[in-house]
């Protein structure tokens, strides 16, 4: 039986959305090149919108049903790995947060190649909604050194010791699925990103005071998740 037009219209722009996130992942490496720090990461927060609402619209307009011989979820790991892991690690490497010389090179590799690893396993994404292993939020890590401008050696270290998380088969909450602590991620998480858009829009000037409060909600992710892993069975089936 033949798809009707506007479903399948519907369906194509979505995944056109969704790959828009890869062009807007360039945009802010172009902005961090071209020295416009506050212009990169704005850009790195609407790849963080459409990814945070493009599976949304998939699942409204049943894109898999509809255009089943195109992998979405495929794409939305390409981009992400743009998005979240390549361009900020190339912003931070680039920004002069981290060492300098071959140790800097080290330090930087070492995320893009734990993410190269965490978006290839199997199960990477379980069906009761978990990251398995540190997800790839290199975005926030790397905006955070900016804002809190901690020295470059502090910051590898940070980068290194979260790589080797990527390995450790910890369970991490998927937040805009995970139905753990919902009414309270739902809202925490609108206050932090007003936070920390107004952060962003006071770079290159910073206020760590406020950057260091901020730190609120990333600290209640981690506490959240490690609280799930060990007192949850996992699902025995993977997404």
């Amino acid at each position: 039986m033949s798809i009707p037009r506007w479903p399948r219209a519907a369906a194509w722009l979505i995944h056109l959305y969704t790959a828009c996130g890869a062009v807007v992942a360039l945009l802010a490496l172009a902005a961090a090149i071209g020295g416009d720090l506050r212009g990169a990461f704005l850009w790195l927060a609407l790849a963080l919108f459409i990814d945070s609402t493009d599976g949304t619209l998939a699942r409204r307009y049943r894109v898999k049903q509809v255009v089943p011989q195109f992998d979405g979820a495929r794409l939305d790991d390409i981009v992400d790995y743009l998005a979240y892991a390549f361009v900020p690690i190339a912003i931070a490497y680039h920004g002069g947060v981290l060492p300098g010389g071959l140790a800097g090179l080290a330090v930087a590799a070492a995320p893009l190649l734990a993410s190269c690893y965490g978006f290839c396993r199997v199960d990477a994404k379980t069906t009761d909604h978990f990251f398995t292993g540190f997800p790839s939020y290199w975005n926030v890590v790397v905006l955070y050194f900016f804002l809190l401008r901690t020295p470059p050696l502090v910051n590898g270290a940070i980068l290194l010791g979260l790589s080797a998380m990527v390995f450790v088969p910890i369970r991490y909450a998927y937040p805009s699925r995970n139905p753990a602590g919902r009414r309270t991620t739902y809202t925490l998480a609108p206050i932090w990103s007003v936070v920390v858009t107004y952060l962003v829009l006071n770079l290159p000037e910073t206020k760590p005071m406020l950057a260091w409060a901020s730190l609120f909600f990333p600290a209640y992710y981690i506490g959240l998740s490690l609280w799930l892993h060990f007192t949850t069975a996992p699902e025995p089936n993977r997404a």
